[in-house]
């Protein structure tokens, strides 16, 4: 696996290729064993090199069914290519490419989700204490901090790279040697051939590997991708929701992102939203297919061995690629954010916490108070500045008086009052492990660049891994080639 450029490595790398490739392994190892002479292996492996290069012609068929790649092997150097196939069913070379096809697609899909996390860091370093509205039930909630949000978004993401980590181990794990599901009397060493093909295991009952493995894995791996959709649907909402405003706070600064109307030209309509939304959709959709294709169907059937997980992938891959455009894209207004939540009443929980922090008044009763604040305060269309602090001690004395607890006066000065209504200093305050304060914000950030670091790491050593066993079959195939009497066909 070696070109990072998804398209060129899903169109390269597809299921003729695979066969192919399954077909060299076949070939080093056969002749390894001394179940097919080396005379015929390179003879074999002479017309397999053959068929690739007629393959790779523009135009050329790239058939999908062994089937009909094994005739154009035999075609060229007779029965004796079949000798190749000793052992092996294309029950187990399907279960093969269909794993073979998963790991390529979840290690473009683990890079893509790095490349996606890293845009959202940088914007959260760059907006750590940029103040915006946080929303509960679809209404203000709290103030917290653009960064705060973002981080919060790429944990998501952080969790489904995990998830693909966690799954690799059982996606690279070969099912090739066991036949149909029995395996065989030939000496097929199951080892080799997943060493030759990069996988760093085998599945090891015989019936499991070809049989019911590929039901639960390829569904592991495709329900990872719709937990994916999932997490960046809602990034996608709450950036869409956006252009309801007349003064939106977190737009795209990327005209090609956006569409204008062909009537009402004050429109920019932010179309990369839409497409992301309808792709995460269909995530979803062909995640449940892949279920669907498996749901209550008998071992040994075909039913579920047709490549749902892997196609699953690739449209979370075309997921990935519009999410990072609009990520590039992302802009934050700070003073718009900020005014939206000075226009609402979202920090009036602090004034609860401050009369019981500072004059022990129950949190209940600082609760009744502040929402007798916001009751009078939106009735006369004021926002929490306008406040009249002679209103505000009247409707305190009102009530307490209802309350043994409390005391008769507001205990709390005007800046004190002011001061605990205001977004900044709110959010100074906070203390929870994980919250929108500065310090958190800053510790989340160092740890979750952290754990990118890590992330890539891993990647890029199972990618590593993947290269050196190319390499290896490469030279264990051409050494057979080498000993080739002559051209074939």
């Amino acid at each position: 696996m070696t070109d990072p450029n998804p398209s060129a490595l899903l169109s390269s790398r597809d299921t003729f290729f695979w066969l192919c490739t399954l077909d060299q392994a076949s070939t080093v190892m056969t002749v390894e064993q001394g179940i097919v002479p080396a005379e015929i292996g390179a003879r074999t492996a002479a017309a397999i090199a053959r068929v690739i290069a007629d393959a790779a012609e523009p135009g050329a068929d790239r058939p999908t069914d062994y089937l009909q790649v094994e005739p154009l092997v035999r075609q060229l150097v007779g029965p004796d290519a079949s000798r190749i196939h000793s052992g092996r069913s294309r029950q187990d070379m399907l279960a093969t490419v269909h794993r073979l096809l998963l790991r390529d697609r979840l290690l473009l899909v683990h890079r893509a989700l790095g490349e996606l996390r890293g845009r959202l860091l940088a914007s959260a370093d760059r907006y750590q204490r940029a103040i915006v509205p946080a929303y509960t039930n679809g209404v203000q909630a709290q103030p917290v901090t653009f960064g705060h949000l973002l981080l919060g978004y790429e944990a998501t993401l952080r969790r489904s790279a995990a998830r693909l980590a966690e799954a690799y181990p059982r996606v690279n794990s070969s099912p090739l040697g066991v036949a149909a599901l029995a395996t065989s009397s030939f000496p097929v060493n199951r080892t080799r051939l997943a060493e030759l093909l990069g996988f760093d295991d085998t599945v090891h009952n015989s019936f499991d590997a070809a049989q019911l493995s590929p039901v639960d894995v390829g569904f592991e791996v495709a329900s990872v991708a719709m937990a994916l959709a999932l997490s960046i649907g809602t990034l996608v909402q709450d950036i869409h929701a956006q252009y309801h405003h007349a003064r939106p706070w977190i737009v795209l600064d990327d005209t090609g992102l956006l569409a204008p109307s062909t009537l009402m030209p004050q429109k920019r309509n932010p179309v990369a939203l839409n497409r992301a939304r309808l792709l995460a959709s269909e995530v979803v959709g062909d995640g449940v297919s892949t279920a669907m294709a498996a749901h209550n169907v008998a071992s040994g059937l075909t039913d579920y061995k047709r490549a749902e997980a892997a196609r699953t992938l690739e449209r979370a891959l075309a997921l990935l690629a519009e999410v990072d455009a609009i990520a590039a894209a992302l802009r934050l207004d700070e003073q718009a954010a900020l005014d939206e939540v000075r226009g609402d009443w979202s920090t009036t929980s602090e004034l609860a916490n401050a009369l019981q922090q500072k004059a022990d008044v129950p949190f209940h009763i600082g609760h009744k108070f502040a929402s007798a604040l916001v009751t009078h305060g939106r009735g006369r269309q004021l926002t929490i500045d306008q406040l009249d602090f002679a209103d505000v001690r009247r409707l305190y004395r009102e009530t307490a008086a209802g309350f043994s607890e409390a005391a008769a006066e507001l205990p709390l000065t005007e800046p004190q009052f002011r001061d605990a209504l205001d977004p900044a200093a709110m959010i100074s305050r906070y203390r929870g492990l994980g919250g929108p304060q500065p310090a958190e914000v800053h510790r989340m950030l160092v740890a979750a660049r952290s754990a990118l670091v890590e992330d890539v790491n891993w990647r890029e050593a199972a990618e590593g891994r993947l290269r050196a066993a190319e390499a290896s079959l490469r030279g264990k195939f051409t050494a057979l080639l080498a000993q080739a009497a002559g051209p074939v066909g």
